[in-house]
């Protein structure tokens, strides 16, 4: 690498020696009003030439990397927003390229139209109003409905959820992530307190909220198609990033500061796998923050379940009380009756030596 840049450094030196002494001997041939009737510049038309051959190389070059890059460019949307997002990023982009070819090909056919030519007579245009109120205000009006377009796009997307939005949470930890929903009884998560947090109740749920009683937890993340969803995202350590690619869902979970994001999956898991014809592809949940040496593997599995299948599952999840009796301890007197309805009913215990003495006094 050190002896390339040496050698670009020797060529560029050269280009600009070359340079400054054509300088000179034109400075010499104007002051001397010296006029033989050639291009004062006998490299004239070759530059020129040369500008429109890269004009084309350019152009033919630019929409090859484009065919060949687009199938990396962004995966298939499977969320509502998710072809919002895309769709605008498209129109950017296409309005973009567009001022970006229309200017350079312009300033490259000048340069070639308008070589030096000695019967031709230069007009020089010391102002013109109308021309700089043009390229003024076309690309202020054409900037402005592009950030307008994208403002009403994320408004839409941190706007409130809707009121029967499935709501699920996502706390980040190093090196991974709790996921918790909230029932199948009142869509309601309980509250939680970092406070409360032991070797099993790692996400600190508060039992002293009676909406926490069927709440249960999972190690994969499902989602119901065509329903919305809620995440409620918290770190407890340090920043990390909650991203779902396919669903363009991306938000920051920064320790002491809740965050949220709410989207409608449109695509199920096994449609999506159809569509890529991967019958082993599953979408995943990834964190893009940095968030020290196992940041690498800081992921999780996400299903999109058909809505019937996410409320099949969800029913056969057993809620955290439920699992864990013990923490009945920490729900207050008055909510215990409803808490303990969550609470299998313990096998009542048979009595060996007298079970033969019962069963001799059912035969009799």
């Amino acid at each position: 690498m050190f002896y390339l840049i040496g050698l670009l450094s020797v060529i560029f030196f050269a280009l600009a020696i070359n340079v400054i002494s054509k300088s000179i001997k034109l400075n010499k041939s104007l002051a001397a009003n010296e006029n033989t009737g050639e291009a004062l510049d006998s490299s004239n038309n070759a530059n020129a030439y040369g500008m429109i051959i890269f004009w084309a190389l350019g152009t033919i070059a630019g929409v090859w990397s484009f065919m060949v890059a687009k199938p990396d460019f962004l995966p298939i949307a499977a969320s509502e927003h998710g072809l919002r997002t895309d769709s605008m990023f498209w129109v950017s982009m296409a309005v973009v390229t567009f001022a970006f070819f229309a200017t350079n090909t312009l300033l490259l056919f000048f340069a070639f139209k308008y070589r030096y030519n000695k019967d031709r007579k230069a007009t020089f245009y010391p102002v013109n109003h109308k021309l700089e109120l043009i390229w003024t205000v076309i690309p202020a009006i054409v900037m402005a409905i592009l950030v307008f377009t994208g403002w009403r796009t994320w408004r839409d997307i941190t706007s409130q959820a809707p009121s029967d939005a499935v709501v699920i949470e996502i706390t980040g930890h190093q090196f991974g992530w709790y996921v918790r929903y909230a029932g199948v009884d009142d869509n309601q998560l309980g509250n939680y307190n970092y406070k409360l947090i032991d070797e099993t109740n790692n996400i600190g749920i508060d039992f002293t909220d009676k909406h926490s009683f069927d709440d249960f937890t999972a190690t994969e993340l499902h989602l119901p198609k065509g329903k919305p969803v809620l995440l409620k995202i918290h770190a407890q350590d340090v920043l990390h990033s909650v991203y779902l690619p396919f669903h363009r869902v991306k938000m920051d979970a920064v320790p002491g500061m809740p965050t949220k994001f709410w989207f409608t999956p449109n695509m199920s898991t096994d449609e999506m796998r159809a569509k890529l014809g991967k019958k082993d592809f599953n979408y995943k949940l990834n964190c893009t923050e940095i968030c020290g040496r196992g940041h690498f593997g800081m992921a999780i599995t996400v299903f999109v379940d058909e809505p019937e299948d996410y409320a099949k599952w969800c029913a056969e999840q057993k809620p955290f009380l439920a699992t864990n009796p013990t923490y009945l301890a920490k729900v207050p007197d008055n909510l215990k009756a409803k808490a303990s309805k969550y609470i299998p009913a313990e096998p009542v215990a048979v009595d060996s030596a007298a079970a033969p003495a019962a069963e001799a006094v059912s035969v009799n």
